[in-house]
């Protein structure tokens, strides 16, 4: 699966995946608006034996397919509220 990934100008350490048949402008309004003007990091072909730093790639995976995009916050901003301790990189539940 061929996606790109762009940098967001207005959040630090945040980026978004979009499917090789996905726009910026496909975005909902209101995340376009907080990510600011993307930039353009790298293209990648994503299998889910591909390993990503920070990104379980077969979430991205899924993403991708069922809704185009996949958003990567910062580790402290984690979306499903979880947080990871920095010295055992643990994730508290």
């Amino acid at each position: 699966m061929k996606c790109s990934v762009f940098r967001s100008n207005m959040k630090d350490f945040t980026y978004i995946y979009l499917s090789e048949d996905s726009e910026f402008d496909d975005l909902p309004v209101a995340l376009r608006k907080v990510f600011g003007e993307p930039e353009l990091v790298m293209e990648l072909e994503l299998t889910p034996e591909r390993k990503l730093a920070y990104e379980d790639v077969k979430q991205v995976m899924k993403n991708l397919a069922e809704q185009g995009y996949h958003l990567q916050m910062p580790p402290q901003e984690d979306a499903t509220g979880l947080l990871e301790l920095p010295e055992k990189k643990e994730t508290l539940l």
